[in-house]
């Protein structure tokens, strides 16, 4: 069964009321979220309200704490979501930040050519729209995750590195 944790961080409840529509099991909020989480997850979803157009800071705080084990998420699938008070709110800038560094981790970031093409975004409390694009998102974010595991042998996590280690030194 593929392992998605989706992190968020939420003071008005906006958010995580977005984190609820995608995840219906691995859900945290970012203050309880370790460094051992993500690494046990085949997926990962970062929410996070927009903050002057970025993410807010625990959920900054948490990405600059996870290079520590750099490359470690490698191949895994990944995601980001937000929500604003306002139309130009930054919603779409707060999602870029985070796949940012989903992208430097070396994460497969699911994108969507139909609707938030970056990730779900509210503006203010989430809606019936809002709610069925985070559905839809949590759903394939969950199917690609699948597909990452069955092309790397059943487990992202085990093949990863040795695989890369391996090419490296036939190179040499």
């Amino acid at each position: 069964m593929v392992k998605v944790l989706v992190v968020y961080y939420s003071r008005s409840g906006h958010t995580g009321e977005m984190a609820g529509f995608i995840a219906r099991v691995a859900l945290k909020r970012v203050e309880a979220t370790s460094l051992e989480d993500l690494k046990a997850a085949d997926a990962v979803i970062i929410g996070s309200p927009t903050y002057y157009g970025g993410m807010a800071a625990p959920v900054k705080e948490l990405l600059d704490r996870s290079v520590v084990f750099h490359k470690e998420l490698e191949g895994r699938a990944g995601g980001a979501f937000a929500s604003s008070a306002h139309v130009g709110g930054g919603n779409e800038t707060t999602i870029l930040s985070i796949i940012n560094a989903l992208l430097i981790h070396g994460m497969v970031v699911q994108g969507d050519p139909r609707s938030d093409h970056y990730g779900p975004v509210s503006v203010g409390a989430p809606d019936g729209r809002v709610e069925a694009e985070c559905l839809r998102y949590g759903k394939r974010v969950t199917e690609l995750a699948g597909r990452l595991r069955s092309v790397s042998g059943g487990s992202v996590r085990s093949s990863r590195g040795r695989g890369v280690n391996r090419r490296r030194s036939a190179g040499r």
